[in-house]
């Protein structure tokens, strides 16, 4: 008999009880200062944050924003409503799939996601969307990890890569810089976090 393979949405419902403790230490050590210092750039009135997850990015929310947040694994998004209640935070939580966004053109000042597009099955296809919704002035925020350049870590990414993304739905060797230009952006800022595998972008539409 076939094992059926799980889509990337039944994966994250599948991981959403242990997702938190699975990432305690790289979240302690290293992202919770990555989404503080990615979240602090961020201006305008209106956000939406794409792939919310558990929440992790909630106490780091500019107070003055409205914020949307979206996900499509409701067993992630549970998580996060609890998380914003106990934080006391104010955001329109909503179910959706960010290849397909709900929202009109050119709705908010500013879209973040942070390491989401790792997972997205269609990433042009998803940040598109972004764009669209994105207003013509307003940027794009974005914590990522790529493939690196370096030949041999390069090489081993590659290897391992579709063990990954058959467990876990998360591709380690996308080239997500080159799939966020490819999509229509200008990328104004491109910073290495941790090597060349770890990074923080910031992209405006291309006009």
């Amino acid at each position: 008999m076939t094992k059926r393979t799980l889509s990337t949405k039944e994966k994250y419902d599948r991981l959403a009880r242990r997702y938190d403790v699975m990432e305690f230490f790289p979240e302690s050590l290293l992202f919770g200062r990555f989404r503080r210092n990615l979240f602090a750039m961020v201006k305008g009135d209106t956000l939406l944050e794409i792939g919310v997850g558990t929440g992790k990015n909630l106490p780091y929310y500019p107070p003055h924003m409205r914020i949307t947040a979206i996900d499509f694994s409701e067993e992630m998004m549970k998580k996060a409503e609890q998380r914003g209640k106990k934080l006391q935070t104010k955001v329109d939580f909503q179910i959706m799939d960010i290849e397909s966004l709900g929202f009109e053109n050119d709705r908010f000042d500013a879209v973040a996601a942070t390491f989401v597009f790792c997972s997205v099955p269609d990433p042009l296809k998803g940040l598109a969307e972004v764009k669209r919704v994105l207003k013509s002035e307003g940027k794009f925020y974005a914590l990522e990890h790529v493939r690196p350049k370096g030949k041999l870590l390069g090489s081993l990414f590659d290897r391992i890569a579709p063990a990954v993304a058959d467990r876990t739905g998360v591709h380690i060797n996308r080239n997500t810089v080159d799939n966020i230009r490819n999509a229509g952006f200008t990328i104004e800022l491109e910073k290495d976090l941790l090597l060349d595998v770890f990074k923080m972008i910031v992209a405006k539409p291309k006009k």
